[in-house]
């Protein structure tokens, strides 16, 4: 038996009795890993120097990721349906970890298109099948709480530059002693950032081995134990009829539904990509104190809270609101933070903060309750491949708001010179993209009959007593 043959979905269906709380931290294992992604802007400013290029040249590198990220999910997303979940990991890893040291290889050489290939391209394909690879068997494992279960574990996805952050910077200094993560100015030279970037592809392979190690899908019919679909079609916009992921992509919802995604992801991942030097810029003006200093050397960790913590508590909130709802709270409150950061967020370091964070918590907040939107919509089918599809968004977006951002930025003047008035015309854009997406919001409606799968070709649900 080979390796790959080994790893699908029929050698990993779970045995009768097996408790369901078990598949959130292997999903975990996956997203915190694929979620370094995040953590970027911690040696943003040594990539600049270290290539001689532009903020935007840099944040390509980000936005290429993102891309492939959308575009791998979006036509990976049936091929992961079809082989389940552990050997969607463990191609996950291989690529996310063979990007790493491509683009080790990249800087080392100090040729920028190496990095483009292997953090973007190659890296950036293992974030896509690794993003779908467990959302479709959590959302099977807990029909119930769909929201709170893939909340759970896309959490992980934001919270990963938590642990990257705090380890990048460590790790720099550690390659190289001239570098002071608490000095603004302090880059790190090129060889610091090639060992940084093989010890990072050599661990997240070996972490996320464990998710693949543990991950198994529910038998073909099962279902927790009281659990009754026809109360849950009871809320509006849900549904108990399934629809493929071919008849998914003709209807009006699922198109809205694309544009709601693109404009919440646009207006967060700009502040994302940006974080680190974001901060620093924003009280530059006013002189930058040891104490401004240090919140810029911690701002990555921080939003990485209010990002993960959004994914968990607004999506598990959605289970109780519903779906719709929680996307006007993203949207609607998300232009009110944008316009009161533009206008006031350089007052102090705390309202800054404070600001962003709850932007970003709306931003991951709208991942992590996509998921169980589509399900919503489109019935558990084909929900994996349908939002690896949806996905799509997410490539656009990731094309859109570092663009926005850092073009703004390359026309303001050059790193370290700028202000928060720099970053005005940006965050204005925002709150018109934003806009944008509340009113898309309330166009998606229920998906009409003529998509439906008929029930001959659904199995059908038997109960099951462990929970």
């Amino acid at each position: 038996m080979s390796l790959l043959t080994a790893l699908d979905r029929k050698h990993t269906i779970a045995p009768e009795g097996y408790r369901r709380w078990l598949i959130p931290p292997a999903a975990l294992a996956v997203h915190l890993c694929i979620g370094q992604v995040y953590a970027t802007s911690v040696y943003k400013n040594s990539f600049i120097k270290h290539f001689d290029a532009s903020q935007t040249s840099i944040g390509i590198i980000f936005s290429i990721a993102i891309v492939m990220l959308g575009l791998s999910a979006a036509f990976g997303g049936t091929w992961v349906e079809a082989n389940g979940p552990r050997k969607a990991m463990f191609v996950s890893a291989s690529f996310w970890a063979t990007g790493f040291l491509v683009a080790a290889l990249g800087i080392g050489t100090k040729q920028l298109w190496l990095v483009y290939l292997g953090y973007g391209v190659i890296g950036g394909i293992g974030l896509g099948i690794g993003y779908i690879s467990p959302v479709s068997t959590l959302i099977k494992w807990f029909p119930d709480r769909p929201g709170l279960a893939t909340g759970l574990a896309i959490m992980g996805f934001g919270g990963g530059a938590l642990i990257a952050s705090p380890a990048s910077r460590q790790l720099l200094s550690a390659y190289d002693p001239s570098y002071n993560s608490g000095v603004a100015a302090s880059v790190a030279d090129g060889r610091a950032l090639v060992l940084l970037f093989l010890t990072l592809g050599i661990a997240y392979f070996l972490i996320m081995m464990f998710g693949v190690a543990n991950i198994r899908v529910p038998a073909p019919g099962w279902r927790p134990a009281g659990f009754e679909p026809a109360a849950v079609a009871e809320k509006p916009l849900v549904t108990n009829a399934q629809v493929s992921a071919a008849k998914a992509i003709r209807t009006r919802s699922f198109w809205f539904l694309w544009i709601v995604l693109f404009c919440n992801v646009t207006a967060g991942i700009g502040i994302l990509e940006q974080a680190s030097p974001m901060i620093q810029d924003f009280f530059r003006s006013g002189g930058v104190s040891s104490v401004s200093v240090a919140a810029a050397g911690g701002f990555v960790g921080v939003l990485s809270l209010f990002n993960m913590a959004g994914r968990f508590v607004w999506s598990s909130t959605s289970d109780l609101l519903g779906r719709r709802p929680i996307y006007m709270l993203y949207l609607g409150a998300g232009m009110a933070m944008y316009l009161l950061l533009a206008t006031v967020g350089d007052a102090a370091t705390a309202l800054f903060v404070v600001l962003a964070g709850v932007i970003l918590s709306f931003y991951g907040g709208g991942f992590a309750t996509v998921p169980a939107y589509l399900r919503d919509l489109f019935g558990t089918y084909q929900v994996g491949a349908i939002h690896g599809r949806l996905l799509t968004a997410w490539s656009a977006a990731g094309i859109a708001g570092p663009l926005i951002i850092n073009g703004f930025l390359d026309a303001q003047g050059k790193p370290g010179s700028l202000t928060s008035s720099a970053y005005q015309p940006a965050l204005f854009t925002m709150v018109g993209v934003l806009a944008i997406g509340f009113v898309a919001n309330l166009l998606i409606h229920p998906v009409p009959a003529r998509y439906h799968e008929p029930p001959s070709t659904i199995t059908p649900l038997k109960k099951e007593a462990a929970a």
